[in-house]
């Protein structure tokens, strides 16, 4: 993922910062517990293609 890209990107239904988890290819949103999928280099930022993240999930990127 292109270092600028990831300053500039935030969560489509909240507006809040992204954390990159690159293993994963994934862009987290800790605030609605959202994983938005990195395909071929492009962040797929539509909630209803996001992955609901588990409570424990969120609290282990603490």
């Amino acid at each position: 993922m292109d270092a600028k890209l990831l300053d500039i990107l935030v969560c489509p239904l909240c507006k809040s910062s992204l954390v990159y988890r690159k293993a994963e290819r994934e862009l987290v949103c800790k605030v609605d517990r959202l994983a938005f999928p990195i395909q071929d280099d492009i962040p797929v930022m539509l909630a209803d293609e996001a992955r609901k993240l588990t409570a424990e999930e969120v609290e282990a990127l603490k």
